[in-house]
C-alpha cells in the first residue's frame, strides 16, 4: 500500500511578538506597533518550521511598521529553506500592523486561492492550496477564526461549503474555540473533516489550558496524535501532525 507521508505544522506566530505572561500584553504593548525585538523570535520560529513539509502561519505580518516592513511569511520561508510560500493579507491597521495567513511548502502548489471570511468585523480570511500528490488532489486550508461565537459560526459554515467536496483535506489554524463546540459540529457534518484524535492545549503558551489551535484531517487520512510545540515566544503553541495519504492504487481501492 503506497502512502505519501507529510509533516504538518500550524502556528499563530503573534507577528513575532514575545509574550510569556499575561502582564506582557500591557508591559510590551509597544511591540504591537514597533519592530524591535522580533528578529530573534522570527529566527526561532523559522528553525521550528524547517523540520516540516507544509506549514500554516496565522498572525504573520505582511509588511508594516511592527515588522520593520518585512513580510514575515517570506522571511521565515527564506530562513527555513522553503522553496514555495504564499500569503493572504487580511487586517490592516494603517502603516502600523498588517496581519496575514501564510503557507510554506516543500512542493509547489498546483493552485492557491484566498477567500475573505464573513463576520461582524472584517479582516479574517482563509488561504487554500491544492497539491498534486501522485495523481491525488490534496487540499490544505489555513484560517484564523473570530473570537465571537456568532461570527465564528458563520466562518465555519463558509469553510464547510468550501471544503464540502474535498476528499483529501486538512484544515489548520487558530480556531479560537475547542474542537468539540456546537459550531464545529457543523463542519464535521458537512465535510469529511474529523476532530483531532486527542486534545492538545495551546494557549497561553506559558501555561497551556485551552485547546484552540487545531489541524483537522479528512477521514481518509492516517494521522498520528498531534503534538504542541513552542513557536518562538508567541502566546500560542504550534501544533505538529504527521500524516499519510493513500496514493495511486491504494487510493483507488479505497484502502
Amino acid at each position: 500500500m503506497a502512502h505519501h507521508r507529510l509533516r504538518l505544522l500550524s502556528c499563530n506566530i503573534q507577528a513575532g511578538n514575545s509574550t510569556q505572561r499575561y502582564r506582557d500584553y500591557v508591559a510590551k504593548s509597544w511591540a504591537h506597533v514597533l519592530p524591535a525585538g522580533k528578529r530573534d523570535n522570527i529566527a526561532a520560529i523559522a528553525q521550528l518550521c524547517s523540520g516540516f513539509d507544509i506549514v500554516g502561519l496565522q498572525e504573520s505580518d505582511a509588511g508594516s511598521l511592527r515588522s520593520g516592513f518585512t513580510n514575515q511569511t517570506h522571511r521565515i520561508a527564506e530562513l527555513s529553506g522553503f522553496p514555495f510560500w504564499s500569503h493572504q493579507p487580511n487586517r490592516r491597521v494603517g502603516r502600523f500592523a498588517h496581519s496575514a495567513n501564510g503557507l510554506l511548502s516543500r512542493q509547489r502548489p498546483a493552485e492557491v486561492l484566498d477567500y475573505p471570511l464573513p463576520g461582524r468585523v472584517g479582516g479574517r480570511g482563509a488561504l487554500i492550496a491544492h497539491f498534486d500528490l501522485g495523481g491525488e488532489r490534496f487540499t490544505v486550508a489555513i484560517a484564523h477564526l473570530s473570537l465571537g461565537a456568532r461570527s465564528r459560526g458563520a466562518q465555519i459554515d463558509f469553510l464547510a461549503d468550501l471544503l464540502a467536496d474535498a476528499q483529501h483535506a486538512v484544515l489548520m489554524g487558530d480556531f479560537n474555540c475547542p474542537s468539540d463546540t456546537t459550531e464545529m459540529q457543523r463542519l464535521y457534518r458537512h465535510t469529511r473533516l474529523r476532530p483531532p484524535s486527542n486534545i492538545v492545549a495551546t494557549f497561553p503558551s506559558w501555561k497551556p489550558s485551552r485547546a484552540i489551535d487545531h489541524i483537522l484531517c479528512s477521514d481518509d487520512i492516517l494521522a498520528e496524535p498531534p503534538v504542541a510545540l513552542p513557536a518562538g515566544r508567541s502566546d500560542h503553541l504550534g501544533v505538529a501532525l504527521n500524516i499519510a495519504i493513500a496514493v495511486g492504487e491504494a487510493a483507488a481501492s479505497g484502502r
